[in-house]
């Protein structure tokens, strides 16, 4: 009798539970905590395939998301740390403190400038003040290195700044405002997006640019969409990896791609959904650079520390050094940054 009844309590639950799974809309979250919608999305407010995140029952679009986290990121500063513009003639690339998000310039010795990402849409500002501070009027060539929020956010402000002669991005859309809003400043600045695959180059001069990702299409998951860049002067090489994660690192070595680089800007602000051994292994970097700020995720990860350092490599993160630059005479690198380590 006792079984019988444990039973009949258990089918009473079950059926009590049925129309709530059946309003569900399941999808495994990915590293950034977020999802695409795949079943009973009008339910929710969203859009079929909309990306978003559940919030306590609820569910939010990423550009919710991200207007109700701007306290648990760090904020635009309204006093930024400007870092020293170097001497022409040297390879100099400014990892920019743009807190939990990715935006780098690359200076070429011909003076020629690559910005790569934008940080999120509050930073925006912020990195045209940092080109401002450097003396760019002109990008040769702007990368948006996947949609996501926090590297393509500032990138309509630097649109409407500077002038940009030519864009690059992998060829994968995205529904936010966010991403549409780096369309729009992109199609109003007269401008097309060159899509980017492994294998494109960028035409520098004395410099050599190369992408070594997107291998492969990856359907709605953004991070490993991500354009990986390799820039080489002479001796010297730097590689950054965007969001790429584990699946595109695979591919990238399986493709036999030349990974090995003095300095990596790491994959994924330190997630352990990058930075795998074997690939780490293939790299081999002297130095590694985390663009990071305060967040929620976990990021930089320890274990992703540790396996940095297991290999040598001098570990730089924004959050404690501030804008941090590399300077390259093609043989020696050398590095300066905004502020003290913590």
């Amino acid at each position: 009798m006792k079984k019988k009844a444990i039973f009949l309590i258990f089918i009473s639950i079950l059926l009590v539970m049925l129309p709530v799974i059946a309003s569900a809309h399941p999808g495994k979250t990915d590293a950034n905590g977020g999802h695409y919608c795949r079943t009973n999305c009008a339910k929710w407010g969203l859009k079929d395939g909309e990306y978003h995140y559940h919030n306590g029952g609820g569910s939010s679009t990423e550009k919710e998301r991200e207007d109700k986290n701007k306290s648990t990121t760090t904020p635009a500063n309204t006093t930024l740390l400007l870092p020293k513009k170097q001497t022409v003639g040297t390879l100099q690339v400014y990892y920019f403190d743009v807190g939990q998000g990715d935006s780098t310039l690359i200076r070429t010795p011909k003076d020629q400038y690559i910005l790569i990402d934008g940080g999120n849409n509050n930073q925006g500002k912020n990195v045209v003040k940092y080109l401002e501070s450097l003396g760019v009027k002109t990008l040769d060539v702007m990368i948006a290195t996947h949609p996501d929020a926090d590297h393509v956010g500032g990138l309509d402000d630097v649109l409407k700044a500077v002038d940009v002669k030519s864009v690059y991005a992998p060829k994968v859309s995205h529904t936010t405002d966010t991403y549409i809003d780096f369309l729009t400043a992109v199609k109003k600045e007269g401008r097309t997006i060159k899509s980017v695959t492994k294998g494109v180059t960028i035409p520098l001069n004395g410099v050599e640019a190369k992408f070594l990702a997107p291998v492969n299409t990856y359907g709605d998951d953004l991070n490993n969409w991500s354009a990986v860049l390799k820039v080489t002067y002479k001796n010297n090489s730097f590689l950054f990896a965007a969001d790429a994660e584990l699946q595109s690192e695979n591919d990238m070595l399986l493709d036999k791609s030349s990974l090995k680089a003095d300095v990596l800007k790491v994959g994924h602000h330190g997630s352990t959904s990058s930075t795998s051994k074997s690939f780490i292994d293939a790299v081999k970097p002297k130095y590694a650079i985390i663009s990071v700020g305060k967040n929620n995720y976990g990021h930089p990860n320890s274990g992703i520390l540790t396996r940095l350092k297991n290999v040598k490599s001098t570990t730089y993160r924004t959050d404690q050094k501030g804008t941090i630059t590399a300077i390259s005479d093609g043989t020696k690198i050398t590095f300066t940054s905004t502020k003290e380590s913590k």
